[in-house]
């Protein structure tokens, strides 16, 4: 007879960010060891809160699944004797197996012929196996552990009650002196003891007691609650996915309610009040049909809607007193100027190795500088830059910045105007930071985006100079993200730039500095070498298969967004049946040029006319070729090579290669390595594995 399963973990309050993973892994792992232990059940639903872990298994069977298993016995030898008869020793296996030797098959391992039989092992009641679920609570990991009072294991948070029951029948264990039982606690304020006789009642038995056990559940209420003070209310709040999320772990029971703050606060930029508001208080912001910050707010309430007068007041004086403080450094900051500001960073570190923050200015400024050039910008825009990059980080020492670490960089371009500088500078600094997260929004302006480039190169090659380089998923200091960062703006920006010609700026401004770090050579090959992988993935993330993606960087990662736009045409092509001609010709002249040098063609060794015709199709279509392949146009570069598929494979149908005679020989070598460089220029095409039907 099947019976439910329940097992829960009370615990002191976990952090939000905790709950969702560790939920996850609960319902993973359970899943896991029910099939290691063999027992079959139904269905499975796990559970949070910010006090609670638990899983729910459904009509779990009262035994464990029999097992079939194979043993194997002496070897065929031994068994049976020069008469054919079975042996003491085969008739002793089997017996000891509780079979006869009847039940003997043969088997072969490494050319020896040995004795096996099955065996069926009777699954044990499930009741018996339940108790060592404990190893699965164990097990569960988490961002940060605890250990509490004379306890040695280390957990989330101090554990305060267990349940676990089989059908109404408490599975007995304890961990960190804390006993199994069918005993559970309602909302902390709200809520009573629980008994639980059924585990089919445990949702049911907690909403009575204000405890809402499914997290999506709870979402749900928060959404509906949202959306009825919208219709209300006539207003917008725009729902931050990670934020509702957190929100809903950190309450049992969400009740939604709305309150108010001066419009005088409304002064202070959005950002900070919108920041202020999210992160101090988990609110969820106002807004009107146009988008403009209202002095409302939203709040989520841990409980029922009695007394919610009370709790909105109480808010509302919380988040007044937030408020005013963020006014009080927002006057504050701007009473001095950039210059006093910039003085600070002098003070600060930026990293051990690496110097401080003013260090790291000088540095920026210098990669600024030569990105500058680097894309021939105008003296205009190249003062505009310089000067972006001269105060970038000046908000760093601000009050503001010091109290809200987020809004670095957005509240230097609204000081940089307060201060009276050019709008496109101030636009620069607030988008440094782009993209701050791996599918973020990146810099709108050019200017900006050599801002953030510079920022960003300067601290992944730092970071690696100084042998600070991600290893495994660690990565303190975010050097991958900064390094996919830089790439897209790349791609986005369309930059004439190799990235070959940053990374040697970047190494010539390192190993020319006082800085310690790594010799030159072995620095310069970790550099290319870490973000030549981050290329590799974002190629990857484009859906550009493997074999793609080593042709197109064969030669080096080169002007990044042509390298995505030659892979692009590529991943079509190697599927498109009309070009499987123009592969074959073009990996065909690959393929024999290794064999000889690029160097001067003598046309006068020409024996055949399809020589000839080679020679003058390549001397016609070099010139396009340089011209499209120097544009970055991948595919006026491609149609140049498809040109040269015909008279390659006349080519080869009418002349013998390597020839008898040597000079003949050479100098056809010569035509095809030659042919080659220029096909090389554009891809790798041999290291394609082509997909037409053949």
């Amino acid at each position: 007879m099947s019976e439910h399963v329940l097992f829960e973990i009370g615990l002191e309050e976990m952090p939000a960010r905790f709950i969702d993973k560790a939920e996850q892994q609960l319902l993973e792992k359970t899943k896991q060891w029910l099939k290691e232990s063999r027992i079959s059940y139904e269905e499975i639903s796990s559970f949070s809160t910010p006090r609670r872990l638990a899983i729910k298994i459904c009509n779990v069977a009262e035994y464990q699944d029999n097992m079939e298993e194979e043993v194997k016995g002496p070897a065929l030898k031994i068994a049976k004797d020069g008469d054919g008869n079975w042996t003491k020793a085969a008739i002793g296996f089997t017996k000891g197996q509780g079979k006869t030797v009847e039940d003997i098959y043969t088997k072969e391992i490494k050319g020896v012929s040995y004795i096996f039989i099955n065996k069926q092992i009777a699954g044990k009641p499930s009741v018996e196996l339940l108790p060592a679920f404990k190893e699965v609570i164990l097990s569960l990991q988490f961002g940060k552990n605890m250990r509490w009072g004379a306890e040695h294991l280390r957990y989330v948070r101090p554990i305060r009650w267990l349940v676990a029951l089989y059908g109404s029948k408490v599975i007995p264990f304890d961990i960190a002196h804390v006993p199994t039982g069918n005993l559970t606690y309602g909302h902390r304020f709200l809520g009573d003891k629980i008994v639980i006789d059924d585990p089919s009642d445990y949702e049911t038995l907690l909403r009575n007691q204000y405890v809402i056990a499914d997290a999506k559940e709870r979402e749900q209420m928060i959404i509906i609650g949202i959306q009825e003070t919208e219709k209300k209310e006539g207003v917008h709040v725009p729902m931050d996915s990670s934020l509702l999320q957190e929100v809903r772990n950190l309450v049992e029971y969400p009740t939604v309610f709305h309150g108010a703050f001066s419009e005088d606060f409304l002064e202070v930029p959005t950002e900070v009040l919108i920041t202020s508001m999210k992160e101090h208080q988990r609110y969820f912001p106002v807004f009107d049909s146009k988008e403009q910050l209202l002095p409302y707010f939203v709040g989520v309430r841990n409980g029922d809607s009695k007394h919610l007068d009370t709790v909105v007041r109480g808010n509302e004086k919380v988040l007044r007193a937030r408020l005013a403080d963020a006014k009080f450094f927002y006057d504050t900051d701007r009473k001095q100027n950039i210059a006093f500001y910039q003085r600070k960073l002098a003070n600060v570190v930026f990293q051990e190795k690496l110097g401080t923050y003013q260090d790291k200015v000088d540095r920026i400024v210098l990669i600024t500088k030569s990105i500058c050039k680097m894309l021939q910008y105008d003296p205009a825009q190249t003062r505009m830059a310089i000067r972006a990059a001269e105060i970038c980080k000046f908000d760093l020492s601000t009050n503001m910045v010091n109290e809200f670490t987020d809004l670095q960089g957005i509240m230097g371009g609204k000081y940089a105007k307060h201060f009276g500088e050019e709008e496109t500078v101030c636009t620069a600094i607030g988008e440094q930071y782009l993209p701050d997260h791996a599918q973020g929004p990146l810099p709108k302006t050019s200017i900006g985006s050599v801002l953030s480039v510079a920022d960003k190169l300067d601290s992944i090659a730092g970071g690696i100079y100084a042998g600070l380089r991600p290893t495994g998923s660690q990565d303190p200091y975010g050097l991958r993200r900064q390094a996919l960062g830089t790439l897209r703006i790349l791609n986005k920006q369309h930059w004439s730039v190799t990235v070959e010609e940053l990374l040697a700026m970047c190494s010539e401004l390192f190993v020319s500095s006082s800085i310690q770090g790594m010799e030159k050579e072995i620095f310069e090959t970790e550099l290319h070498d870490f973000i030549a992988q981050r290329v590799v993935y974002l190629l990857k993330e484009a859906a550009i298969e493997p074999d793609v993606i080593e042709a197109v960087t064969a030669n080096g990662i080169g002007v990044l967004p042509y390298t995505f736009e030659k892979a692009s045409i590529l991943s079509k092509k190697r599927n498109d049946e009309t070009f499987k001609s123009t592969q074959e010709a073009l990996s065909r002249v690959l393929n024999l040029a290794s064999k000889g040098k690029s160097g001067t063609i003598d046309e006068k060794s020409f024996e055949t006319q399809s020589e000839r015709l080679l020679f003058d199709t390549f001397q016609s279509k070099r010139e396009a070729f340089e011209t499209a392949n120097n544009s970055y146009d991948a595919a006026a570069a491609l149609t140049m090579l498809d040109e040269l598929a015909l008279p390659i494979h006349d080519f080869f149908d009418n002349n013998m290669v390597m020839a008898k005679d040597e000079a003949l020989k050479q100098n056809r070598l010569t035509l095809l390595a030659n042919l080659a460089n220029m096909i090389y220029e554009f891809a790798d095409f041999a290291a394609i594995a082509w997909k037409q039907h053949h």
